[in-house]
């Protein structure tokens, strides 16, 4: 086992244990990608302010997100397929995450059900809803997080459409995936996750199959997801799943002003900022050149959070400093999982606290709730 100090050593661990297939639809963004290196790359411009003779004593990270307590500002975003990076990987990351003590989210595209992750859990999860044209799946789907427990709905509005990732049209990754001769070579060439995969049955999504009406096997699967996402998604949509949801409502997908300003007037407890991982709209803004813009047009009318790009505690750090409440994490915990498993999702969390740690040390803070402009390097951001 490799000395693992970064989420760059836990990516190229992953990229070595998954299939090419499944690791690419984690690595991907649409079209030339430009959108996708922006959430990252536009970080380092940023800069901060090293201070020093300050008392570094008694730090705390802890503080709260959506209203919910947090061992630091960072959550588990939603993420498709997870349960391809790894078996029973939603399972897997959502048990670290509470142990880690951060808010673990579940996406409608999970492999692992809700009740599969409220069975193996003993605290409140989030739930990432999807608009589809089924009205009264969605419906049931709301029933089933309330049954489960959930504590706040994540509602994604930025997937009316489906954004073209060159990546996977290539692997021919699909519902049911594409066994090619290229596939089945590599997925030889990874025994850890064929292992894994052959020990569990869940293999399908499974907050859709089986529950979403002439959908009952993954052969069904691929045509009705085509037809269900719902270009016709309108605020009014919106305010109807809040009514129907009636708890915590986060709204995920705000790139623009003026959409801030609308989802503060929905009622919604809080709003991401996020271009969905540079996954849709190739040519966007990074989420954290949008975030400032996005906090000034709201000011305390919401809840601002930010998804996007995260790699590290200092990228944490930086988001708080231009106004986040906190931060999502994607792909890095996905790298950890395909890499360790639990494990590596535990280490992923571990290396972004201690990053983020330090740095707010070193720039003269003891409470990550007081991070503000003040750390940085004016002119930098």
């Amino acid at each position: 086992m490799p000395v693992i100090t970064t989420i760059e050593d836990l990516r190229r661990l992953a990229q070595k244990r998954v299939p090419r297939m499944f690791y690419d639809y984690a690595d991907s963004g649409s079209w030339t990608e430009s959108t996708y290196r922006a959430n990252s790359s536009d970080f380092e411009r940023i800069k901060f302010r090293q201070r020093v003779a300050v008392n570094m004593e008694n730090r705390t990270l802890r503080t709260t997100m959506a209203g919910q307590e947090a061992a630091m500002p960072v959550a588990l975003a939603p993420t498709g397929l997870t349960g391809m990076q790894h078996a029973d990987g939603e399972i897997l990351a959502a048990k670290a995450a509470e142990k880690f003590g951060v808010p673990f989210t579940l996406s409608t595209m999970s492999i692992c059900s809700i009740e599969d992750i409220a069975a193996n859990t003993s605290k409140p999860f989030w739930f990432q809803l999807y608009v589809m044209r089924d009205r009264e799946f969605i419906k049931r789907l709301i029933a089933r997080a309330k049954a489960a427990n959930c504590s706040a709905l994540v509602l994604t509005l930025d997937l009316q459409v489906l954004g073209q990732r060159h990546k996977d049209l290539i692997n021919g990754l699909s519902a049911p995936p594409r066994l090619t001769i290229p596939n089945i070579l590599n997925m030889v060439t990874k025994p850890r996750w064929c292992l894994g995969m052959l020990g569990t049955s869940r293999r399908s999504f499974g907050n859709i199959v089986g529950h979403a009406s002439d959908v009952s096997d993954m052969s069904s699967l691929s045509s009705w997801t085509a037809q269900q996402f719902d270009p016709r998604l309108s605020w009014d949509d919106v305010k109807w799943i809040k009514d129907q949801w009636g708890g915590k409502l986060i709204i995920k997908g705000i790139m623009d002003e003026e959409d801030a300003r609308l989802a503060a007037a929905s009622g919604a407890d809080a709003l991401i900022v996020s271009n969905h991982g540079g996954r849709q709209l190739d040519g966007a803004p990074s989420s954290i050149w949008a975030l400032p813009r996005i906090v000034e047009a709201v000011g305390d009318k919401i809840e601002v959070h930010m998804d996007g790009g995260i790699r590290s505690g200092q990228d944490v750090i930086k988001a708080l400093a231009l106004g986040a409440k906190g931060v999502y994490i994607g792909r890095a915990f996905l790298f950890g999982l395909g890499a360790m498993g639990e494990e590596g999702v535990a280490k992923c969390l571990e290396i972004i606290q201690k990053e983020l740690d330090l740095t707010m040390a070193f720039c003269g803070l003891t409470d990550v709730r007081k991070v503000d402009k003040g750390i940085l390097l004016p002119g930098t951001y």
